[in-house]
């Protein structure tokens, strides 16, 4: 007579038995905190997409800089809002820009705090777009020109690297921008700085609140002709493997939640660390949903950052940084 296994039902009798046999776990360790930071004075402004999360001037940051040390989170990924923009984006590589002056504030605050500079030019630009854009009298159209708008990103990474970030992350997914911004980095001293690449980045309708909170939304067109097909996973093959041999030093995914698949191929084909990022409606749907009670916040927050961990990400990028480093720091349930 042939019995059932009872083997695996073994295994989960107990909390004890269940958290030995587990394969995946996520820790502080793996957390990256986005921060949006603003020239005004006196900040602290809700965002009114993104519950829980806000602008900060560089007069209030220090408090929300000691509260994520205290957290035990160890990297930031810092978003500038300037008071001012231009055709150009010029005021992205401005030393004195908001970037770079948080940069040296975080780094005199907390110097063993990672800073992660965002790279890109759709905040500084007064189009939204994340490069030069030059408009067609005869074609009645606007194009991003990509060679200019990578000298432009290249600028940009260095003075970041100047103000002291530790990781350039460049969003902008012109072509060639890895290369170009290494070459910038070598070139000027920071060969030691490494580049978080936006490598898979998807044209989404998940970026709606951060494009509210950054003021980065396009004033005309879309973003499609420089980001990707949501209906393409092997062009996320191709996208990766340009940034592998330009120099990259992470790669990442973005968005999260609907690119899984995306996530684990890279994950099977590169020894590289996988970055994914837990974009803005990501968030602003779970808190939306826990605010009505629909669901378990941290229940659920905490079962999709184990699902990014089983996909194959490293270190995961998200709002939830904060919730999810005091969820792990406080008692056990």
């Amino acid at each position: 007579m042939a019995y059932p296994t009872v083997r695996n039902r073994r295994l989960r009798t107990s909390a004890a038995l269940r958290n030995m046999v587990r394969e995946h776990a996520v820790t502080v360790n793996d957390l990256i905190y986005p921060i949006f930071v603003t020239h005004e004075s006196n900040v602290k402004h809700e965002i009114p997409s993104m519950p829980g999360v806000f602008h900060w001037s560089l007069d209030r940051l220090e408090v929300e800089i000691q509260e994520i040390v205290a957290l035990g989170i160890q990297s930031v990924l810092l978003f500038g809002i300037p008071h001012e923009k231009d055709a150009h984006g010029g005021p992205a590589s401005d030393p004195n820009g908001i970037v770079q002056q948080a940069t040296r504030l975080i780094k005199q605050w907390a110097p063993q705090l990672l800073v992660i500079a965002d790279t890109c030019l759709c905040q500084f630009t007064e189009h939204g777009h994340c490069g030069v854009v030059q408009y067609d009298e005869a074609k009645k159209r606007a194009d991003v020109l990509n060679d200019p708008s990578l000298e432009l990103l290249a600028k940009t990474a260095v003075s970041q690297a100047e103000a002291g970030a530790d990781i350039i992350a460049p969003s902008n997914m012109m072509d060639g921008f890895v290369a170009a911004i290494r070459q910038g980095l070598d070139e000027a001293g920071y060969q030691d700085v490494p580049i978080m690449s936006y490598a898979v980045k998807y044209a989404s309708s998940f970026y709606g609140p951060f494009r509210d909170a950054a003021h980065s939304a396009p004033q005309f067109g879309d973003r499609k002709t420089y980001q990707m097909d949501p209906a393409n996973a092997r062009e996320a093959i191709r996208e990766a493997d340009s940034d592998v041999a330009e120099g990259a030093d992470f790669l990442m995914v973005k968005p999260g939640l609907a690119y899984m698949d995306i996530v684990y191929r890279l994950r099977e084909r590169y020894e590289l660390p996988i970055v994914v990022y837990n974009v803005s409606a990501e968030y602003s749907m779970v808190k939306a949903a826990a605010a009505q009670g629909w669901i378990d916040e941290r229940s659920i927050v905490l079962e999709t950052m184990v699902s990014f961990k089983r996909a194959g990400a490293d270190l995961i990028i998200t709002y939830f940084a904060k919730d999810i480093a005091s969820w792990l720091n406080g008692p056990r349930s």
